[in-house]
């Protein structure tokens, strides 16, 4: 069943090749569910088998927020987990504050043909950067 606000969208796009601002608005969840689909591979616990580091995504929201936790084999807690789409790219952005890694930062990239996460790890405290990536643990 169509709602009133698709029925206007239909509407106003056949009959002015445009579609409304605030129309617009009033369907913006749907935007948010293929936001949600478009994360929907991250959950999942990856290792980094360099060192055996674990990242766990729980979840991701329609925003990028990742509800996500670190170990080394210890717990630690994200200062900061995020996932952005850059083009059809997924790019997830960790730090660490705690434990001694001092802002220590994860760039990585999902790579859907691998299923892997691939990037650079920045250890603050030394000021060096590593090629890094975390493999789905099955």
């Amino acid at each position: 069943m169509k709602t009133v606000a698709a029925i206007y969208l239909s509407f106003a796009a056949v009959l002015f090749g445009t579609v409304p601002a605030a129309a617009v608005a009033q369907v913006a969840p749907k935007g948010q569910i293929q936001s949600e689909s478009a994360f929907g591979a991250l959950p999942g616990r990856w290792v980094r088998p360099d060192g055996g580091y674990i990242v766990t995504i729980k979840s991701v929201d329609a925003s990028g927020k990742l509800d996500a936790a670190y170990a080394n084999p210890n717990p630690l807690p994200f200062a900061k987990a995020e996932a952005t789409l850059d083009g059809k790219a997924i790019k997830l952005f960790f730090e660490l504050r705690a434990g001694g890694y001092n802002g220590s930062t994860y760039s990585l990239t999902y790579d859907p043909a691998a299923d892997v996460l691939k990037g650079v790890y920045f250890q603050a405290v030394a000021q060096q950067k590593f090629d890094v990536y975390f493999m789905r643990a099955r």
